[in-house]
């Protein structure tokens, strides 16, 4: 296998698998739709594609160097998962309106990008296996990375904006929040313990 294909493939497992931005990306598809949840889909995408090339040209060496950094990205961290399942449980379920909610921002996936602990697993795993510390092999990683990336997270809001038309009922799309919110504490919990 050509190491440009297992960097594709390492893209695309780590992006498309379920984690606490596809489940916010989800979840907005299934509030906003597609089309309002791309800036979500993008910030996301370019969130990590930064944190992949700072973890490759050093980051992670600071984060050993001050481990107390790493502890507050730790926390803020689960703090933001129970956060954001706070928001999705509480959700009263109403598509539409005049309390319609904004979609989240690109800022808020950019953000959460950082503070996601399976992102930071996926930009020191794939440095550390594609990289050898060559900028070179960086810059082509992170250029393979960037479109699976949006293509995986974008396919986690369309899925919901599918699921949309068959949540016309206020009580199914505040179940589905209510599920996702339980996911998004599991995510944190795991942190915790």
């Amino acid at each position: 296998m050509s190491l440009s294909l297992s960097m594709a493939a390492f893209a695309l497992a780590a992006s498309i698998s379920p984690g606490p931005v596809n489940i916010v990306a989800l979840g907005s598809g299934v509030r906003h739709g597609l089309r309002a949840s791309l800036a979500h889909v993008t910030g996301a995408t370019l969130g990590f594609c930064l944190l992949l090339v700072l973890v490759g040209l050093g980051l992670h060496e600071l984060l050993i160097r001050w481990p107390l950094l790493g502890v507050a990205l730790h926390w803020g961290g689960v703090a933001f998962l129970l956060y954001m399942a706070w928001k999705l449980a509480s959700d009263n379920g109403q598509l539409g309106g005049e309390h319609q909610h904004q979609a989240p921002s690109a800022w808020h996936g950019a953000v959460m990008q950082w503070l996601n602990p399976k992102a930071w697993l996926a930009a020191v795993a794939g440095v550390g296996a594609y990289t050898g510390g060559e900028q070179q092999l960086l810059w082509w990683f992170t250029w393979i990375y960037a479109p699976i990336c949006f293509v995986s997270v974008a396919s986690w809001a369309w899925a919901g904006s599918v699921i949309r038309q068959s949540l016309s009922e206020p009580r199914y799309l505040r179940l589905l929040n209510r599920g996702l919110a339980v996911l998004l504490v599991i995510s944190a919990g795991y942190l915790v313990f």
